[in-house]
């Protein structure tokens, strides 16, 4: 039996607050028999009006009372899933709400699935697959910026545009299928040439466009990690402590205060960012030192982004190389000639104002100008589809030039057009919703 034909027939329950302790706990219940049984767990009276808030006692199964608070129901097909739906707000105690819980698996609930909520919502056709994996990146977002992005996907702008795309893809098939059905007619004049302009501006170039905004979009959501490297007492721990405004690193005129890498989280134009202070780079007769170092260049290496900071008074530190992506002159309150164009000018401690350093950073994890804060990709699993479907629009384009293999062209579209219908849950559906929904908390 598939999960749609199944979760037609069962009724699923689950808490759908956060772990731990809470003013207010609320326990959903999707299915057939969700009215049932919230009136055998309860002490209602009367039948309960959709949408409406309605105080009761909840009672275990020898009668006694569990909890106490208010009950909402909302009714097929007006409800998040499509399905009959009661949210039972009660006191947010994880002994209260599992034990309520307990019992409504003794009246027949099942428990449900990681994201089986959201996952009915799509099967009933309430919201598309893109606009579930909203739901996720709106309890995901760190920051306001990414939690508007995820807003923007829920309310259907993603998937409005991808549907657009595919119904001018599916244009253009159509016109290019029409010469193959019928070869006797006369094909006018750079007819092939148009379908392929059309195609190159209303379809590839969108896309590509959207691709271009994939490395801000996923940073926006899986953070990034920025680490700061440079030479012993150049001001890496001051930095640290400006950008995050936190006095976290120890600051000492003492070469070597850092030993190890120290971390901290904050946010650049909306983009979480781990930043991680490391050992000053230098050779050392020192293990500890030496094993610093080691986890420094570690670091450096798997960041998504390196800061190197000099010392103005100290030219042996102004090292360039292709593995740095922003140079950083400090104390430059001391010294005025002959430094590099490369690096960017700043005194920490006397500045107090970084922003045009953070702008650059922000510029070197994909805050271009493409990302204006309109459509983002935001999942890998979107940019990794548009990008097989960019290489099946493509390989058309190159055969629609040989009138022999048009057939040719007309099967890669085709493909093209089946990858975007994945993004909205088009196509093999089971398999689509099975990968997406694993990632999912349950209760949501």
């Amino acid at each position: 039996m598939s999960h749609q034909a199944q979760s037609r027939q069962t009724t699923i329950a689950a808490i759908a607050t956060p772990a731990g302790r809470g003013g207010v706990g609320i326990v959903r219940i999707s299915g057939p028999n969700a009215l049932p049984i919230i009136q055998q767990i309860s002490t209602l009276k009367e039948p309960l009006e959709p949408r409406l808030a309605t105080f009761t006692y909840w009672l275990d199964q020898q009668g006694d009372v569990l909890d106490h608070g208010l009950v909402v129901y909302f009714q097929h097909p007006h409800s998040y899933t499509g399905e009959d739906v009661v949210e039972i707000q009660g006191h947010g105690s994880p002994v209260l709400l599992r034990a309520l819980l307990e019992r409504l698996y003794q009246l027949g609930c099942c428990p449900a699935e990681p994201g089986e909520f959201t996952r009915r919502a799509v099967e009933n056709g309430k919201i598309n697959l893109s606009q579930a994996e909203a739901v996720a990146a709106c309890i995901d977002a760190a920051t306001v910026r990414a939690g508007k992005q995820a807003q923007r996907q829920l309310q259907g702008a993603f998937g409005q545009h991808i549907e657009d795309l595919m119904q001018k893809l599916t244009g253009e098939v159509a016109h290019l299928e029409a010469s193959l059905d019928f070869p006797e007619e006369e094909i006018p004049d750079r007819f092939f040439e148009q379908i392929a302009k059309q195609l190159q501006e209303n379809v590839l170039d969108p896309i590509k466009a959207l691709l271009a905004t994939a490395t801000l979009g996923e940073r926006l959501f899986d953070g990034a990690v920025v680490a700061i490297i440079g030479a012993p007492n150049v001001g890496k721990s001051s930095l640290l402590n400006a950008l995050s405004g936190r006095d976290r690193a120890i600051v000492s005129d003492i070469p070597g205060t850092t030993r190890d890498v120290l971390e901290i989280d904050f946010e650049v134009h909306g983009i979480p960012v781990r930043l991680a202070d490391t050992a000053g780079l230098r050779v050392s007769d020192d293990l500890v030192e030496q094993e610093g170092v080691r986890r420094a260049k570690l670091t450096a290496k798997h960041a998504d982004a390196t800061i190197l900071v000099a010392d103005a008074s100290r030219p042996e530190t102004w090292e360039i190389s292709d593995e740095v992506d922003i140079y950083l002159m400090n104390k430059i309150d001391l010294v005025h000639d002959d430094i590099p164009d490369r690096f960017m000018h700043v005194s920490i401690k006397q500045d107090g104002n970084l922003e045009s350093l953070t702008d650059a950073l922000a510029l070197q994890l994909g805050d271009t100008h493409l990302a204006d804060d309109g459509l983002l990709v935001t999942r890998e699993r979107h940019r990794l589809i548009l990008q097989q479907t960019v290489a099946h629009l493509q390989m058309g384009l190159d055969t629609l030039h040989h009138e022999e293999h048009m057939d040719l062209t007309a099967m890669e579209w085709r493909r093209a057009w089946s990858l975007l219908g994945s993004i909205l849950g088009i196509g093999d559906v089971e398999y689509i919703l099975d990968r997406v929904f694993s990632e999912f908390c349950i209760g949501k």
